[in-house]
């Protein structure tokens, strides 16, 4: 089994369509690698503009991710665009039932 992440990027500033983008490239560059599974990744957007992905790593994939040029690039140009917050940050968080914009992928 592998497992199922939930990650959350805040935007800098002038950077929201560049993430946006990047969240919509994400999973289909590691699904080709052959590093996640076929479960359909979700992203959507905190009120705050926050972009929270949810996707689901292959056994061993994060692991070989970290070894991988084409993925340390990807999450170079992340780091150039946001930054990676705790979802607890999120006062959607504080909700019994968190509600968030949905990203279409």
């Amino acid at each position: 089994m592998g497992a199922m992440v939930i990650v959350a990027y805040r935007p800098k500033p002038g950077c929201e369509w560049e993430l946006e983008a990047l969240v919509r490239e994400h999973v289909p560059c590691l699904r080709t690698l052959g590093l996640v599974t076929e479960r359909p990744a979700q992203a959507m957007r905190a009120k705050d503009g926050t972009i929270v992905e949810v996707f689901e790593w292959k056994q061993g994939g994060i692991e070989a991710a970290h070894n991988s040029a084409r993925v340390a690039e990807l999450w170079e140009r992340f780091a150039n665009a946001c930054d990676y917050v705790p979802l607890r940050e999120l006062p959607e968080a504080e909700a019994m039932f968190a509600e968030f914009e949905p990203i279409a992928l």
